[in-house]
């Protein structure tokens, strides 16, 4: 299984902080799915990390991985 965490305002689209998901072997086909299961999604913006580095490509994602989303940050 992997493990997918939700954070911030992507909490309101999702209703849920975290997702156990089985069959994705990768960023695309994993964002393929949630954008079905949550169509909202598809105008968020967001980050995404594996095992908390952040990634900008597509990527192998595997058995015990955590995918974290997380939306734009600002700091001051």
């Amino acid at each position: 299984m992997i493990t997918v965490l939700f954070f911030g305002s992507l909490t309101d689209v999702t209703t849920v902080h975290e997702l156990q998901v089985d069959a994705i072997s990768d960023t695309e086909q994993l964002i393929s799915f949630l954008n079905g299961k949550y169509p909202a999604l598809q105008t968020a913006k967001y980050f995404i990390s594996v095992n908390q580095q952040m990634v900008q490509e597509k990527i192998t994602i595997q058995r015990d991985d955590i995918v974290a989303l997380m939306p734009p940050f600002s700091g001051g």
